[in-house]
């Protein structure tokens, strides 16, 4: 469907429903709409870059590979993000990836949830390629919670079975629960009910990260990639959230990416990225004791904050 079969079907509809004394306001709603209708089309227009596997994974142990991974966003440019990275996450530990801004971090995050693919090398759960498997089997595998959060024009309870459709109610409390929310939408009018508003406009930014944590935790997937998840939140609640995180990390592989370092003393490894390389690895005391880049790191992050 063209734009301009858009607008033609909008004009129709305004005739036959709308007043003459109302056509203008329709008219500059629909030019106002123009500019949204052109970035649709345009996102609908470009070609599709990540095509589904045909294999079935079960019974997810959740070891994950970084294997001889490169990465550039734009392939013509040269510049690669990640370059040469060799990473091996067990089964149900915690590492943490850190790094100066721009290092990296990130894109790592979204290569273990096959939000994009590697140019060179792989990135396996369990053995098998993300390549090979299929979209649901993936999405049952690895969960992300990223600094961006979307919550549908629907109720809160609905907006959190998006995740499993057929969780039952007391399922969604219990997530709700251990993501530190359900305080809050308990106290609401109508409490799960509640219709968030476009966008979730009715809640904190905080608040909106603790709802997609829950609805993350819904679907309990057994590899769990955190991408900042926790930098909207203020520390009481941040501190709540983590201890509620530390407490399903049992049996779960977790991948944090951060930039508080406070938040990832306790992973069973840190790797730092520098220019898109692995730099070091190790746990805190390790790295510290080395004295390079994540103690620099953690000095920079613990100095005082001039007033």
């Amino acid at each position: 469907m063209s734009i301009g079969t858009v607008v033609a079907f909008t004009t129709l509809q305004t005739r036959l429903f709308f007043p003459a004394s109302s056509l203008l306001n329709v008219a500059v709603d629909v030019q106002t709409s123009m500019a949204l209708f052109e970035r649709v089309f345009e996102y609908l227009d470009l070609p599709i870059e990540i095509h589904p596997g045909t294999r079935e994974l079960t019974g997810v142990r959740g070891d994950v590979r970084f294997e001889d991974v490169w990465f550039r966003y734009d392939a013509d440019d040269g510049d690669w993000t990640l370059r040469s990275i060799d990473l091996e996450v067990p089964a149900g530990t915690r590492t943490a990836i850190v790094g100066e801004t721009g290092s990296g971090k990130t894109t790592l995050g979204y290569l273990a949830a096959r939000l994009y693919d590697p140019e060179r090398g792989s990135v396996q759960v369990d053995g098998c390629d993300l390549r090979e498997l299929s979209f649901g089997s993936l999405a049952d595998a690895v969960g992300v919670v990223s600094q961006e959060t979307y919550l549908f024009h629907a109720s809160v309870r609905d907006n959190l079975r998006f995740a499993r459709p057929d969780a039952s109610d007391e399922e969604v409390e219990e997530a709700a629960r251990a993501a530190q929310i359900h305080e809050t939408i308990a106290a609401l009018e109508e409490g799960y009910d509640t219709v968030v508003g476009e966008r979730g406009f009715r809640f904190s930014g905080g608040e909106k990260q603790r709802i997609a944590i829950a609805r993350t935790i819904l679907r309990n997937p057994p590899v769990l990639v955190l991408d900042e998840a926790t930098s909207a939140l203020d520390v009481q609640t941040e501190r709540a959230v983590e201890e509620a995180l530390d407490a399903l990390d049992e049996g779960r592989t977790t991948i944090v990416i951060a930039h508080r370092l406070s938040t990832v003393r306790e992973a069973d490894q840190i790797v730092v990225l520098d220019a898109g390389e692995v730099a070091e690895r190790g746990t805190h005391s390790e790295l510290v004791a080395l004295d390079g880049r994540y103690a620099a790191l953690v000095a920079r992050d613990e100095a005082p904050v001039a007033v």
